[in-house]
C-alpha cells in the first residue's frame, strides 16, 4: 500500500522550511518534478543547486570554524554537502511527501529513495536561485545546515579511510597502496564494486566492495588498515 502524500500546498510547505516565499511558483514544481514524472523535470536545477549547496556550505565553515585549516574545511563540506547528508536532511523537512514522481516510482517507493531526495533538495535550492538570487538560496542552505554543524565529528574522525592509509604509510616511509577494480556489477541504479587494496612493500591486501568504486576503495583502505602493525596505525 502506498502511503498517503501531500500533493497540494507545496508553496506554504517550502516558505516554512525554506524561509523562501516563491514568486514564480512553477520554480517550485519544476523542482519537486522527478524525470519519471514528465519532461519538466528537476535536473537542470539540481545541477544549479549542487553549485550553490557547495559554495554556501564553505562560507558558513569557514565562518563558523576561523581556527580550521583547508584540509579540515574540506573534509567538513563533504560531509555536509554529500549524498546521505542532504537525504537525511530532505527528509527531515518532508521533501519527499511534496515530490512529483512516476508511476514506477511511486510503487517502489521512490519519495523515500535517499538519491532521489538529495536531488530534490538541491534543485529546490536551485530553484531560489533563479527566484531570488544568491543571498536567497544561500540563506536557505544555511537554514538547512547550520543545525548539523553541532554533529560533526573531530579532524581525525573526518579523515576518510584512503586518506588515514596513505598518511600512515607515508610516515613509514612506504609507497602508497594500489587499488585495482576486481568485479561490478548491478543495474544502473543498483550497482556494485570490489576493489583490492594492496601495500606490496608489507604484503598486506584486502579487498572491499560498495556501490560506487569509491566507496569500494574506502572498504578496502580500511580492512588494510586494520591490518597495519599497530606502530603504523597510531600515525593515523
Amino acid at each position: 500500500m502506498i502511503p498517503a502524500r501531500v500533493q497540494d500546498d507545496s508553496s506554504s510547505w517550502a516558505q516554512r522550511q525554506f524561509g523562501h516565499a516563491f514568486a514564480r511558483p512553477e520554480l517550485l514544481r519544476t523542482a519537486l518534478t522527478h524525470r519519471s514524472a514528465g519532461a519538466r523535470h528537476n535536473e537542470r536545477l539540481e545541477f544549479l543547486g549542487d553549485s550553490v549547496f557547495n559554495c554556501a556550505v564553505a562560507r558558513l565553515l569557514f565562518d563558523a570554524f576561523p581556527a580550521a585549516d583547508e584540509g579540515t574545511l574540506s573534509r567538513q563540506r563533504a560531509i555536509l554537502v554529500s549524498g546521505e547528508s542532504l537525504a537525511r536532511i530532505a527528509a527531515q523537512h518532508g521533501v519527499g511527501e511534496h515530490l512529483k514522481l512516476g508511476g514506477g516510482e511511486l510503487r517502489t517507493g521512490g519519495f523515500r529513495r535517499a538519491s532521489i531526495l538529495a536531488d530534490a533538495l538541491e534543485a529546490l535550492i536551485g530553484a531560489v536561485l533563479l527566484d531570488a538570487g544568491f543571498e536567497a538560496a544561500s540563506a536557505a542552505v544555511r537554514r538547512l545546515v547550520e543545525p548539523q554543524l553541532a554533529q560533526l565529528p573531530d579532524d581525525a574522525a573526518l579523515k576518510d579511510p584512503k586518506t588515514r592509509l596513505q598518511e600512515a604509510l607515508q610516515a613509514e616511509g612506504h609507497a602508497l597502496p594500489e587499488y585495482s577494480l576486481t568485479a561490478s556489477g548491478g543495474e544502473d541504479h543498483r550497482k556494485w564494486f570490489e576493489v583490492r587494496c594492496e601495500v606490496a612493500a608489507l604484503g598486506l591486501a584486502a579487498d572491499g566492495s560498495g556501490e560506487s568504486r569509491r566507496r569500494a576503495e574506502q572498504s578496502a583502505a580500511e580492512r588494510v588498515l586494520a591490518l597495519l602493525p599497530a606502530r603504523a596505525r597510531r600515525g593515523v
